[in-house]
C-alpha cells in the first residue's frame, strides 16, 4: 500500500503574507483609547481624533504632520520624528510642539525600521519617513507592537495596511497682491480615506496655517476666516 499523495506547503513568504492580512483584518481600532488631536483636524480625520495604536499615513505637506503632532505633544506627550532631516524645530515650535519633549531621529539609516520599532517602545506617538519598502510582515509585526504599547503611527510615504490615509489635493497661500505683499496664510484641501472601522472618504478645508500660525477649519459657508483655535485651549481641553 502507498500513501496517499501529500499537497505541497504554501511557500513560507506566502503562509507570512497570508497572516499578516488575516491579523490585520481581525484588529479592532474604535475601541483603541484616543490621542489628544488639535480640534482644527477633528474634521479631517476618521472618528474626529487619532488613536492609540494606529497607523495614519501622511501625504504631501510636512505641516500637516506637524499639525497632527502638535496636538498630543501639547497635552504634555512625549513625540519622536525619524528620517525627515527638513523637519524645522523652529517651525515645530511656533506650530506649538514642545521641543522639550521631542526626540529628533534625523538619518536612522538603514535600521530605520529598528529604529522606530525602539522609538514605539517608549514614545507615545512617532512621525516616519519610511527609508524602503515595507513588506507585509513587517507592517504587521511592527503594528502589532503599537497596539500592545498604545504608540500612534504617523507615516510621512507609504505603508501597508494602515488605518487612514491623509494627503493635501490642493494648497492656495494669501497675502500676494499683484505680486506684491507678503504670504500670510495657507489654506489647503485634505483628503481623508480609511480601512475597516475607520471606513471613510471626506475632503476639508484646513488654514494650514493661518496669519498667526494657527490652525483652524475654514467654513466654506462663512464670510471671511474661520477663527483660529490657540493652542492654549488645546492645552486645556487635553488637561480637561
Amino acid at each position: 500500500m502507498t500513501a496517499p499523495p501529500v499537497a505541497s506547503a504554501a511557500p513560507p513568504a506566502r503562509v507570512e503574507e497570508l497572516q499578516a492580512r488575516i491579523r490585520g483584518m481581525q484588529a479592532t481600532r474604535l475601541d483603541s483609547k484616543a490621542v489628544p488631536t488639535h480640534p482644527a483636524l477633528e474634521p479631517v480625520l476618521p472618528g474626529g481624533t487619532l488613536r492609540e495604536g494606529t497607523v495614519v499615513q501622511v501625504e504631501g505637506s510636512t505641516t500637516l504632520l506637524m499639525a497632527l503632532l502638535a496636538g498630543p505633544s501639547a497635552s504634555g506627550r512625549w513625540v519622536a520624528v525619524a528620517g525627515l532631516p527638513e523637519f524645522g524645530v523652529e517651525a515645530a515650535a511656533r506650530f506649538g510642539i514642545d521641543l522639550e519633549r521631542l526626540v529628533l531621529v534625523p538619518d536612522p539609516g538603514r535600521q530605520w525600521l529598528t529604529v522606530v520599532a525602539a522609538l514605539a517602545d517608549v514614545i507615545p506617538v512617532v512621525a516616519v519617513r519610511p527609508a524602503g519598502r515595507v513588506s507585509p510582515a513587517e507592517s504587521s509585526r511592527l503594528q502589532a507592537r503599537l497596539r500592545q504599547r498604545g504608540t500612534t503611527l504617523l507615516v510621512a510615504g507609504e505603508w501597508p495596511g494602515s488605518d487612514a490615509r491623509l494627503g493635501v489635493e490642493a494648497s492656495e497661500w494669501h497675502g500676494l497682491e499683484q505680486g506684491h505683499g507678503r504670504l500670510a496664510a495657507r489654506e489647503v484641501v485634505v483628503s481623508t480615506a480609511g480601512r475597516g472601522e475607520f471606513v471613510r472618504r471626506a475632503r476639508s478645508r484646513l488654514r494650514l496655517p493661518g496669519p498667526a500660525l494657527e490652525f483652524a477649519p475654514v467654513d466654506p459657508t462663512a464670510s471671511g476666516h474661520a477663527e483660529p483655535i490657540p493652542f492654549d485651549d488645546v492645552r486645556r481641553r487635553a488637561a480637561g
